[in-house]
């Protein structure tokens, strides 16, 4: 099976040894998305809500750039830095997923990249 390195300006450079994505086939793999501009790398200044729309715009390039969209997206990662945010980032994700929603994993962490207060990986499955 070949792999396709997915990469786009619309999105944050990966700040480490990695891909925005892979595709292996039909599926593609996000790498997380922290809270970046992608013209800038710097992260955007906010609150929570701010950030995960930040986040899922990136999220948004990254599927274009491969062929797709969020509602391709079979599965979600969430990793946040406070639980007590749960319910604002689940706010701004129904912003941008309608039903039927894809599996959800949310995590919350001791800390992330750039001192962000969320992270989002994703796995996408092209038809």
């Amino acid at each position: 099976m070949t792999r396709q390195i997915i990469a786009t300006p619309n999105a944050p450079s990966a700040i480490g040894p990695y891909s925005q994505a892979v595709r292996a086939g039909n599926t593609v793999f996000f790498s997380g998305q922290i809270p970046l501009d992608p013209a800038t790398g710097a992260l955007v200044e906010g609150d929570i809500t701010a950030q995960t729309r930040r986040v899922f715009d990136n999220l948004v390039a990254v599927a274009e750039a491969a062929g797709g969209k969020l509602s391709d997206i079979v599965r979600v990662g969430i990793y946040v830095t406070d639980l007590g945010n749960f319910a604002a980032v689940n706010a701004v994700m129904a912003e941008y997923f309608q039903a039927p929603y894809p599996a959800r994993s949310t995590i919350e962490v001791s800390g992330l990249p750039k001192a962000a207060q969320v992270e989002v990986d994703a796995v996408m499955v092209l038809g």
